[in-house]
């Protein structure tokens, strides 16, 4: 059975020779109505600061929720941002490696082709050498042959 404060102000009791006195069994009955008027308000007052606490303490809940799932995120982010900036790195070692082969390539080219100019240039100066000593030959003889024909009188005329 339940009892308020106002089940106790109200109470009447009977009385009967020799009983209580009266005046102090009411007294002590407002006594015991303060108290219990003052633990309701006390017991109230807990359960409304127990609701906020709990309220707040859901809220706490729920935001300790959003940042665990923004953590996994951001993580989650970081790790496609390492995944990314490691594939984007693999491709430009990749293109600089086809530059630098493509750029190795093409030196070789000219070093071959030098090599084949020096070659042809080797040619030809061999084939002038050869020439320009057949022309001085010539020269040479064909002086000679003038100063034969100066020595035996054909040539004065």
């Amino acid at each position: 059975m339940k009892v308020t404060p106002l089940d106790i102000q109200q109470k009447q009791f009977s009385t009967k020779f020799r009983g209580f006195d009266v005046e102090e069994v009411y007294a002590f009955l407002e006594t015991v109505r303060e108290a219990l008027e003052e633990l309701l308000k006390e017991n109230a007052s807990l359960k409304d600061k127990l609701k906020m606490t709990e309220d707040q303490l859901n809220e706490y809940k729920k935001m300790d929720a959003t940042m665990r799932e923004t953590l996994i995120t951001m993580q989650r982010m970081v790790e496609e941002y390492e995944t990314n900036a490691k594939k984007q790195a693999e491709i430009i070692i990749k293109d600089a490696e086809i530059k630098a082969d493509k750029i190795v390539k093409e030196a070789q080219e000219k070093m071959i082709k030098i090599h084949e100019d020096i070659t042809d240039l080797k040619g030809i100066r061999r084939h002038f050498k050869e020439e320009l000593r057949r022309l001085i030959e010539n020269h040479a003889r064909m002086l000679e042959f003038d100063k034969e024909r100066e020595s035996d009188g054909i040539g004065e005329v």
